[in-house]
């Protein structure tokens, strides 16, 4: 099993849901957070007084992939409608999952 973990711009996050959704990926997680991708223009930018920095509000979604087809296409999808048209639009990160246990009543 693997864990994606991508940081896309926050406008892109819809289409990269739909797309997820529409091959089957619905267990996922979306979550708001700061990061330091460059801006696509300036009304995407805040400055952080606890970083002391510039920072955008980016989207990470989280995901389990069960075998590596699966693994390859989450990372196809994020990536085509992930793009902003920007040479830096994201980062996918991949990591081993030792185990995903349910939580039942």
């Amino acid at each position: 099993m693997k864990e994606i973990k991508a940081f896309i711009h926050r406008n892109r996050v819809a289409d990269v849901v739909r797309a997820l959704g529409r091959a089957g990926f619905s267990n996922l997680s979306v979550i708001d957070v700061k990061g330091l991708l460059n801006a696509l223009d300036t009304r995407e930018q805040d400055y952080s007084t606890e970083i002391g920095s510039m920072v955008i509000t980016e989207v990470k979604i989280e995901l389990v992939c069960h075998d590596e087809n699966s693994t390859a296409e989450v990372v196809r999808i994020i990536s085509e409608h992930g793009r902003t048209g920007q040479p830096e639009a994201g980062w996918i990160y991949i990591t081993n999952l030792q185990a995903a246990l349910q939580i039942k009543n």
